[in-house]
């Protein structure tokens, strides 16, 4: 490989532009010198491929400096802000994008794999140019793959399978993306590539003089309604076949679209017209017409296909499709940068590029590796199903995709809500398989309970199913707060510890500041749902450094002796003043525990703590169950002559929707209760999360005015809150 070979290739690129590709292979040439491949040849034959096949996608000139450049950073003394300096902050900006997609070292293949994808999806979202350079760079490294030793070619060969090729696909880089595949299967299955590789050599004249059959009838109906036409064969790939063999349990001479011819036209018009002519000359096979010229699919694809039965019985297919259809079905996105004088720029080009954008929230959303792998191929590997809103628009989905996977794709509030499905116009179960074509609407209920943990086994779609997993960790949050704590607490006692030596708050602030947590809850709630992004036992280790940091002795506790809460038989009972009454005390210090925040009305117990008298828990607290054997309980009631208030806290879950809030307030000015503080939030799903404070006499106030709330239409759900 020359650089004359590149220049030569950019026909179209001024004087200038060639100055600076060859500028850029001199750098690259110096800076890689003395460097080898596996193969014995000097490093900078790769990069120099890498750029030559950007230019065959026709990419724009930045983009094959970068091309030329990419492994510059990582592999020489050279840095980002000397490329910056001689071509511009746009290319350094390429080769650093390219070069952080392989810097970083991971615990397990599974870790790798899933933040391989991930760091894709966010190069992605950032310039889809990054992802096409890395897709030619690792088509390069495929092409010399035999190099290697033979645990590095399987390694790399699963690699491109499972992730490199998928993301050509949803790019609609055909061409790569076929190549990437029969490279990756010739070796991780070398005995089954090569016996494919025969057998289909075998037929190949067979095949050739059916096909030169077909083509001149179809050559002289074709000239005869005067439509300018190419015809080309369609070579299947070799992955393509093998997959039908092994996974569909298919013989060799079973596979019916090894037969194939492409029909090429000027207009879409003329589409149409030679599928007539088409179904004219031979009998369409049912079930096997497909129009996604009319419903293009969301890797830009666009072409008609139609198997039809041939002269003899042999069933063949035929794809019909434009000039510009052609290009994109075999460059996919790339064809954006050739055809780019006829697009609105960057707004269409994100329009068509949706689903890296759903991708980006589902890694934003997923803090687990595998449940974020496992979405990630739902998303790539699916086939897809076309379905219709009852407006008419288009909503693509994964096949097998059910009503709720619909529902959600309207939108999370639809899905949240939904009863039921109508599809071409009779009602359906949520289980429905929808096929291509079939109209739905979703039926909602404002009563709805929400969505159910089943529903995750229906859904197909990653979408759905993590909006339904969103669902049930907000619907859990106080649940989730509850169990971090208490795993926390289990944590230190396991340690050996007890809660009064390793719980201090001064050293729990410094682990909430650590994390970036505002409050203790974030911390538990992070812990019980098992995010990911802290566990009980790295508290609880950080914890006892602190405590060791400072060489502390644990010291037994010392329980408040019993005579100091007993008051003489003579002196009358004095109310609490804080609507407590404890029996046989007076004047002893008494506080709410924050974990269950007791109201009148609630079942409570005490229990004496060290310095801090009286705490009173809700009798169904379950952090009661972890006090220690030595615990002194001691009968607390409502002193239900003390006309106290007390702070509630609660928590509103709704649909967005103009007049939320004033609804909500008016419904506890009706029931005669005040607010004494008020926090309102959307997300971009559309759902408010309102957290109130309420002044409050009792349980039943609070009960009732909950009550009140929930059976408003917008409101998903309303719970007490801990603090």
């Amino acid at each position: 490989m020359e650089l004359s070979q590149l220049l030569d290739r950019m026909e179209s690129a001024s004087p200038e532009e060639k100055a600076l590709i060859e500028s850029a292979y001199l750098l690259a040439k110096e800076a890689h010198e003395g460097q080898k491949r596996n193969s014995g040849e000097d490093f900078i034959i790769h990069p120099l491929k890498v750029a030559y096949n950007l230019a065959e996608l026709s990419m724009d000139i930045p983009t094959i400096l970068a091309g030329i450049l990419h492994d510059i950073i990582e592999d020489t003394d050279v840095s980002y802000d000397q490329l910056a300096e001689i071509f511009g902050e746009e290319v350094a900006d390429l080769v650093e994008g390219v070069t952080k997609l392989t810097k970083i070292q991971y615990k397990t293949k599974e870790e790798r794999k899933a933040e391989n994808l991930r760091k894709m999806v966010i190069a992605m979202s950032k310039d889809i140019r990054v992802i096409i350079i890395k897709l030619n760079d690792r088509l390069h490294n495929m092409r010399t793959l035999e190099y290697m030793s033979e645990a590095k070619k399987k390694e790399k060969a699963t690699e491109t399978l499972e992730i490199y090729a998928p993301i050509a696909n949803r790019l609609g880089m055909f061409r790569i993306k076929s190549e990437l595949e029969d490279l990756a299967l010739k070796h991780l299955d070398p005995e089954g590539y090569y016996d494919l590789r025969e057998k289909i050599t075998m037929n190949k004249a067979t095949r050739e003089a059916y096909i030169e059959k077909i083509v001149l009838q179809l050559r002289k109906k074709l000239e005869e309604a005067e439509v300018e036409y190419a015809i080309k064969g369609r070579p299947k790939h070799f992955y393509s076949i093998y997959k039908k063999m092994v996974y569909q349990h298919k013989s060799f001479e079973e596979i019916f679209d090894l037969l194939a011819i492409r029909v090429i036209v000027k207009t879409v018009k003329d589409c149409y017209g030679v599928l007539g002519i088409v179904h004219t000359l031979w009998k369409p096979l049912p079930g096997r017409f497909k129009d996604y010229i009319a419903m293009p699919k969301p890797n830009f694809y666009q072409s008609i296909h139609t198997t039809v039965i041939g002269p003899g019985g042999e069933i063949f297919e035929i794809q019909i499709r434009t000039e510009e259809m052609h290009y994109t079905a075999e460059y996919g996105i790339a064809a954006h940068w050739k055809y780019k004088e006829g697009l609105q720029g960057k707004n269409e080009l994100g329009e068509k590029l949706t689903w890296v954008r759903q991708m980006l929230e589902l890694q934003e959303d997923s803090d687990d590796s595998k449940e974020f792998m496992d979405s990630l191929k739902l998303d790539l590997f699916r086939n897809e199903v076309f379905v219709f809103t009852p407006n008419g628009d288009v909503i693509n989905l994964p096949a097998g995709s059910t009503p709720i996977d619909f529902a959600y794709r309207v939108h999370t509030a639809v899905g949240d809500k939904c009863t039921g499905a109508i599809v071409d116009g009779r009602i359906v179960p949520l289980d429905y398989k929808l096929k291509n074509g079939n109209i739905i609407k979703i039926l909602t209920s404002s009563n709805s309970n929400g969505p159910s943990r089943d529903w995750l086994k229906v859904a197909a779609s990653s979408h759905a199913k993590n909006k339904i997993r969103q669902y049930f960790k907000r619907i859990g949050r106080d649940q989730n707060i509850i169990i971090g704590k208490d795993k926390i607490e289990r944590e230190v006692k396991r340690e050996g510890y007890r809660m009064t030596t390793l719980l201090k708050d001064e050293w729990m602030d410094r682990i909430l500041k650590k994390q970036k947590f505002s409050k203790i809850d974030e911390l538990y709630l992070a812990v019980g749902a098992g995010s990911g992004s802290i566990t009980a036992i790295q508290v609880v280790r950080q914890l006892v450094q602190f405590h060791e940091e400072i060489n502390q002795k644990s010291h037994p506790e010392t329980n408040i002796q019993e005579a100091s809460f007993e008051a003489p038989a003579s002196r009358p009972r004095k109310q609490n003043p804080q609507g407590i009454r404890v029996k046989g005390v007076d004047n002893i210090k008494v506080r709410f525990s924050k974990c269950c925040n007791p109201v009148p009305g609630d079942e409570i117990v005490g229990y004496i703590t060290r310095g801090r008298g009286v705490s009173v828990h809700r009798m169904d607290c379950p952090n009661l169950q972890d006090l220690s054997k030595d615990t002194r309980f001691i009968d607390v009631e409502w002193d239900h002559e003390e006309k106290a208030s007390y702070a509630a806290q609660i928590q509103v879950v709704a649909s967005d929707k103009a007049g939320l809030l004033s609804q909500i307030t008016q419904v506890i000015s009706e029931v005669d209760l005040f607010v004494s503080s008020l926090n309102a939030k959307t997300n971009k799903e559309g759902v408010a999360t309102i957290n109130m404070t309420i002044e409050i006499k009792d349980v039943k106030q609070l009960d009732k005015l909950m009550k009140r709330i929930k059976s408003l239409s917008e409101v998903i759900d309303v719970y007490r809150m801990t603090t």
